[in-house]
């Protein structure tokens, strides 16, 4: 069982392009899953305890494009020693 009193950390992950100035190569979006499944599986494993739906849409010359993407709150008991906060 998992209780939200035991939370002393969250880390917020962004899977996708929050940025239009600044598109996500796929190489980035794949450090965030891969990041996401090790925050998941690694010990002190974490659990999702909120998910952020976002997206944007842009106007380029006569074409609409959307940007989607997921931010992940993944809280742990401690903060991993792996985890590096830039």
């Amino acid at each position: 069982m998992f209780d939200l009193t035991e939370v002393k950390y969250v880390k917020r992950i962004v899977v996708g392009s929050n940025d239009p100035a600044q598109m996500s190569t796929e190489a980035q979006v794949e450090q965030a899953r891969a990041l996401l499944n090790r925050c998941l599986t690694e010990s002190p494993k974490g659990k999702i305890i909120g998910l952020e739906k976002s997206f944007t849409i842009l106007q380029i010359g006569e074409h609409q494009v959307v940007l989607q993407w997921l931010s992940y709150h993944i809280g742990f008991p401690r903060k991993p020693g792996w985890i590096a906060d830039a």
